[in-house]
């Protein structure tokens, strides 16, 4: 995982947006985050981790903390980062939940947490998740390592970096727990306790079930004693073994006792089962002998009752009859039944024909004409004619309508062209003199109009000459910049050439020095040959080597080269500037900006007055234009105006013709259309009246012969008159009523004659007084009796024998696996005090503890490769696996190893600055193992806050070689230090400051922007 860019707004003490370039530092390797106590270098680390987690290491749980005091109310707060992870590029924004004022209205309303993740693909940023949850999600995936992981590997923060050396067992169990995932070992463990509970539960539930299982069968042998027939031994007990109810027996002795317990139940249950037999053969002979009882007296009650009912089947006879009786004269009325009904419609349809008739004729008087029906068709011929005459001239009536149309519009059409004559002729009058005014004005316009170009030219001359003035001011400042860097320059190239030349003095002096430094016990000496060196020289503080010289060299023509470019500079500034005040004549801005004005406003006069006189000359132009129009209009409408007189002429006369004809058809109607509408319902009375007339005879013809037709049917019929056949007539739901009534006496009476017969065949020679069934009920009841006593008893025997039986074997088989279930409990009970760190575990380590030890142990090993450099060999961390005291966790503990002494001695005895070596270490080390576990992430960013201030220049110089050899690979390493050695070794710095008004902000410096 690679930092690329953050970007910080309104989070701690960054109010305005902060960006922070991490690729800029990919050339150096490592940087130093600087600033103030306070400025704000943690929240650079807080940030991150906020973006990538939701939450910081210094604000667990105060989310809404992170939000900068310096907020204003409506200012925004968000974190960035952009990431490489598993081959992509990444992007996410995040902004916690804060307090905001209501966008309407008063109060404040809380703006939730939000978080966006982006991807880079093609070059452009497309969204991948846009709410917290799946943001989280897609993290946890892409980045590989959980909130904690990261703190502990990548963004080592202030007051934790000795947290994990200087922990106890139990706190660096748990945070290894966290690193590592190993709640599954935990789990294990508790599932192995758990299947030991189950072991030795089903222990004592096999020693319960067995003894459970003989206890019911001796009860089930002591219940069958107390009901048996004393064939039992009349032993104290169902076991058989006297003092059984005060002192339990042995179970071997009380299988044996059931066992013959079981041979005497079985004895008893064969004589039982013969006895049911022979019970169950008496009661089948009684059964039988009730059953042939029984059915004889069935037969005479049966013959009893047969007769009973034959006798009131023949007293209904009498009703069948007269049934039978309505039935054939309902048959008979069924033949005219057509007849009658048809006849009775007839008579109906005749009498409301005659009404339609009345109602005709009423109407046919009411318009006036003559009630008589004789002179109907010569009326309807007259009206038919009438008609003819009204509807030709309707269409001459049509004509004259629109003729008066036409002849309103001819009217309203002259007045029109009238009107439109005088407005144009009024409008013409004022034409000349509109026109000379225009002439006289256009004439002025143009004569201000010739001034514009010269107006223009002195614009541009001002322009140029006010432009040249400002660059000339703006010039001379840059001139006196210029040679105040020149100034800086020569000071620097002479403060360089005094530092050339101290180092030379001290190299001179501190010849004998270095001569001393190459002295070797035994060798002669290059100077005077002896190989005696009793007094060699002894080393200055700082003794000035070669690179030293050369690197104050290079310093010295680094300078005399910027003091070239700077003379060069300020040269060109110089002339510049001159030639500036050249182009400007020598004349202040404020005259020049005066006479740039002035020239600004000729010009906007002359342009007004070019546009003035465009427009009155487009004006003229068109009032000529219009007076050309009007004139051509006035003659069309003079020449429309002689037509359309003309057009009214002619249709006054032929409306005047029309009229005449109109009123000659209307007679003494309004309309034509009136004529014609009374003429049309008169003639549909009549002809409704003649059509009534006509079908009033028909249909009293009709009745009549209808009338006469059935008189002559009921003539020939068994009827006297109509009035007896209708009355003899039935609907058909009531004929098949009767009908089934008599078939079914007819077939009852049938069937009751046969059964009686039967019966009084069958019951020839017999009583007539009915058998007596008491007798046999009371044998057979008997019988049953003691046949259900026998079953019940045989029945609980073979049950009581199979039960006892299937307890016993139950029991031996229980009994059996026992001894496999004590074997097992042993096994499982041993492993599970094992894992728990329980005996016989002597180091009291759990299983979890075991295998974070192991990883521990690969910690320490990652460790001591830095911490054996950066200690000089002296310190070495050791893994012990001591039992710890009092229940703390084993197998976890941590000790320092002193190659001076050669023994082993707690952390916490360490110096602050050794504590820090060796927390770094441990964390280096730490970080390797658990990205290993983690999938093999790479990590390409790392971050360490705080903690060199403790270091001796010797140890800091070691630390930072450490920390050198991290950049390896492509990693950037970021460092928080307050110590100014680390600022003079570290050119790439990103600086936070704070600003006199509060707000913090950053920059950085010696970094390469990309």
């Amino acid at each position: 995982m690679r930092l690329h860019r953050l970007e910080l707004e309104g989070f701690g003490p960054f109010r305005e947006r902060q960006v922070v370039d991490f690729d800029a530092f990919a050339a150096d390797g490592i940087f130093l985050i600087a600033g103030r106590t306070g400025a704000g270098k943690s929240s650079v680390l807080d940030g991150v981790c906020f973006a990538l987690y939701g939450g910081a290491p210094r604000y667990d749980g105060a989310e809404k903390r992170l939000r900068s005091d310096h907020c204003a109310p409506d200012d925004p707060t968000s974190v960035a980062v952009e990431f490489s992870a598993a081959g992509k590029r990444w992007r996410v924004t995040r902004s916690p939940e804060y307090e905001r004022p209501k966008q309407r209205g008063s109060g404040w309303t809380t703006e939730p947490h939000r978080a966006q993740l982006d991807e880079l693909v093609d070059g452009s940023w497309r969204g991948r998740a846009a709410r917290p949850v799946d943001v989280a999600r897609d993290l946890d995936e892409i980045l590989g390592l959980n909130q904690q992981q990261f703190l502990q590997v990548i963004l080592l923060a202030q007051g934790r970096f000795a947290e994990f050396l200087l922990a106890k067992n139990d706190d660096r169990q748990r945070l290894l727990r966290k690193l590592f995932g190993t709640r599954t070992y935990e789990d294990y463990q508790n599932a192995l306790e758990q299947r030991r509970k189950d072991a030795e539960r089903a222990l004592a539930a096999a020693d319960d079930g067995v003894a459970m299982l003989v206890g019911e069968a001796e009860r089930l042998i002591d219940g069958d004693a107390l009901v048996g027939d004393g064939t039992d031994g009349g032993t104290s007990s169902a076991t058989g073994v006297p003092g059984a109810a005060e002192d339990v027996p042995p179970i071997a002795v009380r299988f044996e006792a059931g066992e013959r317990a079981i041979q005497r139940l079985a004895y008893r249950a064969d004589t039982l089962a013969r006895e049911r037999d022979a019970a169950d053969a008496a009661h089948r002979a009684a059964e039988a002998a009730h059953a042939a009882a029984t059915s004889m007296r069935d037969k005479q009650e049966h013959r009893t009752r047969s007769r009973a009912a034959l006798a009131a089947l023949e007293e209904r006879a009498a009703f069948i009859v007269t049934d039978r009786e309505t039935l054939t004269r309902a048959a008979a009325a069924e033949a005219l039944r057509a007849p009658i009904e048809s006849t009775a419609r007839a008579w109906l349809a005749a009498a409301a024909a005659a009404d339609t008739e009345d109602v005709a004729r009423v109407a046919w008087a009411a318009a006036g004409e003559g009630a008589d029906t004789a002179g109907l068709a010569r009326r309807i011929e007259e009206l038919t004619g009438d008609l003819a005459v009204a509807t030709a001239a309707t269409a001459e009536e049509r004509r004259l309508e629109e003729g008066e149309r036409a002849l309103a519009s001819a009217r309203a059409r002259i007045e029109e062209f009238e009107a439109l004559l005088g407005r144009i002729d009024a409008a013409r009058a004022g034409l000349p003199e509109h026109l000379a005014e225009l002439d006289a004005e256009l004439a002025v316009h143009t004569a201000a109009a010739a001034a514009l170009d010269a107006a223009r030219t002195g614009l541009q001359d001002a322009t140029s000459r006010l432009e040249a003035a400002r660059e000339a001011e703006r010039l001379a400042a840059a001139q006196r910049q210029a040679e105040s860097a020149h100034a800086d320059a020569l000071a620097a190239l002479e403060h360089a050439a005094s530092a050339v030349t101290v180092l030379l003095r001290r190299r001179l002096a501190g010849h004998a020095a270095e001569l001393a430094a190459a002295l070797v016990d035994g060798e002669p000496c290059a100077v005077c040959g002896s190989v005696q060196h009793p007094h060699p020289a002894d080393a200055t503080d700082e003794p000035v080597t070669d690179g030293h010289l050369a690197t104050a060299e290079e310093v010295k023509d680094a300078a005399a080269a910027a003091e070239r470019a700077a003379a060069d500079r300020a040269r060109s500034a110089r002339v510049a500037h001159a030639d500036a005040a050249a182009r400007a004549g020598g004349a202040e801005i404020a005259i020049l900006a005066e006479g740039h004005g002035l020239a600004e406003k000729a010009v906007h006069t002359a342009e007004a007055a070019v546009s003035d006189r465009d427009r009155l000359a487009a004006r003229r132009q068109q009032l000529v234009e219009t007076d050309a129009a009007a004139v051509a209009e006035r003659d069309g409408l003079a020449a429309d105006l002689a037509g359309a007189r003309e057009s009214l002429a002619a249709l006054i006369e032929q409306t005047t013709s029309a009229r005449r004809a109109v009123d000659a058809a209307r007679g003494s109607f309004v309309t034509v259309a009136e004529r014609i509408a009374d003429a049309t319902s008169r003639r549909r009375l009549a002809r409704t009246l003649a059509d009534a007339h006509a079908d009033a005879a028909v249909r009293d013809a009709a009745a009549r012969d209808a009338a006469a037709d059935l008189d002559t049917r009921v003539a020939a019929s068994v009827f006297a008159s109509v009035d007896e056949a209708t009355d003899a007539l039935r609907d058909a739901s009531t004929r098949a009523v009767l009908d089934e009534r008599i078939r079914d006496h007819d077939a009852a009476l049938r069937t009751e004659r046969d059964r009686l017969r039967d019966l009084e065949l069958e019951l020839a020679g017999a009583s007539e007084s009915l058998i007596d069934l008491d007798a046999t009920a009371g044998e057979l009841a008997g019988a049953r009796e003691r046949w259900s006593t026998t079953v019940d008893a045989a029945a609980h025997a073979a049950q009581t024998v199979a039960r006892l039986r299937d307890l016993l074997e139950r029991a031996a088989a229980a009994h059996a696996k026992i001894a496999d279930l004590s074997d097992e409990h042993a096994v499982v009970a041993r492993l599970a005090n094992t894992v728990a760190g329980k005996a016989p575990n002597t180091h009291r380590m759990t299983l979890e503890s075991f295998v974070l030890a192991a990883e521990l142990e690969e910690i320490v090993e990652a460790a001591n490769l830095r911490l054996d450099d950066m200690s000089s060999g002296r310190y070495r961390l050791q893994h012990s696996d001591a039992r710890a005291a009092r229940g703390a966790a084993s197998g976890l503990g941590l000790q320092i190893m002193d190659a001076h002494t050669g023994q082993a001695r707690p952390a916490q005895s360490l110096s602050g600055g050794e504590t820090f070596l060796a927390s770094l270490a441990l964390a280096l080390g730490l970080a390797e193992v658990v990205t290993a576990r983690a999938g093999g992430v790479t990590l390409d960013t790392l971050f360490i806050d705080e903690g060199f201030g403790s270091l001796d220049e010797d140890t800091l110089e070691l630390a930072m070689r450490t920390l050198d050899e991290l950049r390896q690979g492509g990693r950037t390493v970021g460092l928080i230090s307050h110590v100014a050695a680390m600022k003079e070794q570290l050119p790439a710095q990103l600086l936070v400051e704070a600003t006199a008004q509060g707000p913090s902000v950053i920059r950085q410096e010696g970094a390469v922007v990309r």
